[in-house]
């Protein structure tokens, strides 16, 4: 009976150590993967350059991850619950609108500069993102998108829409707007420019296009002038 018990103590500190070599390697992996897919594009990273640059073996790259997109998968699930938790740590509480609209987008922009790899990540998913892989990600950003939800549902609670709009039609029209607006830069990157300038035009717009959108792009039609 005491020989099973230290038989059974011996297996229990070898499984702790092989899963945390198992561990320890996936992270080293990751690490690489991180890098390269941080730096490149989906379609232009190779697994070729993550195991020579990293000394990295592909058989042990595959024994931890199947595939190059389940790799590239876990790379986006990281950027995405870094940026959720970057941005929920600012509570953004203001009675001012616009106050609070540009330092949602602000926080975005520290982001992006305090993680360049992450910032590439993000945007090679929402700009371009693998045909074979979108679904995915879209599980994988949804709780970003349920955090933009809530901040635009917050800040629409704070201003007094027109007759027959609901907080529901104008959380829809914002959603619409934004699928409108990322589908330009998709198309954008048809032509050419790099994500760096693809980014960086995307984000200097978006606070611009956002105020539009609330509060609209003319003013109403005072008493005697025409239109």
């Amino acid at each position: 009976m005491v020989y099973n018990r230290l038989y059974s103590l011996l297996m229990m500190e070898i499984n702790m150590k092989r899963e945390e070599k198992t561990k320890r390697t996936c992270e080293r992996i990751l690490d690489a993967a991180l890098l390269e897919f941080g730096t490149k594009s989906y379609e232009t990273a190779s697994l070729n350059a993550i195991c020579e640059n990293n000394g990295i073996s592909k058989g042990l790259l595959y024994h931890n991850f199947k595939s190059r997109d389940e790799l590239y998968l876990q790379c986006v699930a990281m950027c995405y619950d870094e940026f959720v938790k970057y941005l929920r740590s600012d509570d953004f509480e203001s009675d001012d609108i616009q106050k609070t609209l540009s330092r949602i987008l602000e926080r975005r922009q520290e982001f992006f500069e305090s993680y360049p790899l992450y910032a590439n990540i993000f945007f090679d998913t929402l700009l371009r993102p693998p045909k074979q892989l979108v679904d995915r990600i879209n599980e994988l950003k949804s709780e970003f998108d349920e955090f933009n939800r809530n901040r635009y549902k917050e800040l629409l609670g704070k201003i007094r829409l027109r007759d027959g709009i609901s907080q529901e039609d104008a959380l829809e029209y914002i959603n619409v707007f934004q699928r409108m607006y990322n589908e330009y830069f998709r198309y954008r990157s048809n032509t050419g420019e790099s994500l760096r300038e693809l980014a960086t035009a995307h984000e200097s717009r978006l606070y611009e296009l956002l105020d539009i959108l609330l509060y609209g792009i003319a003013e109403k039609e005072q008493k005697g002038e025409q239109i």
